[in-house]
């Protein structure tokens, strides 16, 4: 779930309407893809479509249909045209008011949450903390996995799960099919074990590992004298991030990898 979606959750607790308005399909060039969605209630927004005219004007009518109705409306504009605005596609809006009580509105919002990518981080290091800080509002459930409590002494953005568990390697058993594993823990052995237990499983979607091209060498190695297969070892992403972000900070790698993981899902 995203943040906006989680922050939406706990807030709509007296709301007593919103509307969502979403788009529903786009022709050529718009700021965002089909699909992307924002909640309008009569004091606050959450999420974006893609700001300029086109979200001051849907914010504007989700108010009104607040105020007045329809329960549902449709409408089309041409950015060019219509908005003045440069991008020159064209966009079909929709719009549904969440009526009813409280729980009834937040029922409503769950169904329209977007199904995110599962990203099992294992490592609160400088560069785990900085990836789920860079990750915020992107389109991942992130399982933030670590054997040591206080590295969670700190703020953790919405929707990101903590687990200070004994055992990681029980979290890779229980994830789902075609999860995406990031491997960036404080002891090489301990990274070792995880990599070799992903690679057993085979159905992941994608397995990466940070350090340099002298360890995964290193790893591979291992890997082959303890039988795993080397179609599988090739899976291993090793060093991980984009080699055209530069910068070994943190929070250049976060952005690097986050990056990266941008490249495999299917986002606006």
């Amino acid at each position: 779930m995203s943040a906006w979606h989680t922050i939406a959750l706990k807030e709509l607790t007296t709301c007593e309407g919103a509307v969502m308005v979403s788009l529903a399909s786009v022709k050529g060039s718009a700021p965002r893809a089909a699909g992307t969605q924002m909640l309008i209630t009569c004091t606050r927004q959450y999420g974006t479509i893609g700001g300029g005219k086109l979200e001051y004007d849907a914010a504007a009518r989700a108010r009104e249909i607040l105020a007045h109705g329809p329960e549902t409306l449709g409408e089309t504009m041409i950015l060019g045209p219509d908005l003045g605005q440069c991008c020159g596609g064209q966009v079909a809006l929709t719009y549904e008011r969440l009526s009813g009580n409280p729980d009834s509105i937040r029922a409503r919002l769950i169904e329209h949450t977007p199904a995110l990518a599962p990203l099992y981080l294992f490592g609160a290091g400088h560069v785990g903390k900085a990836l789920v800080q860079v990750l915020d509002d992107l389109p991942f459930a992130i399982f933030w996995v670590d054997m040591r409590p206080e590295s969670f002494a700190h703020a953790v953005p919405h929707g990101v799960t903590i687990n200070p568990c004994d055992d990681p390697l029980q979290v890779i058993k229980s994830a789902p099919k075609n999860a995406f594993f990031l491997v960036m823990t404080h002891d090489h052995n301990l990274d070792y074990k995880l990599i070799s237990a992903i690679l057993q499983r085979h159905d992941f979607g994608f397995c990466g590992l940070i350090g340099s091209k002298t360890k995964r060498a290193r790893f591979a190695r291992r890997l082959q004298k303890d039988g795993i297969i080397q179609p599988a070892i090739d899976r291993v992403t090793c060093p991980i991030g984009l080699a055209e972000v530069p910068g070994k900070a943190p929070k250049a790698i976060a952005i690097s990898v986050a990056a990266q993981l941008l490249t495999l899902i299917e986002t606006d």
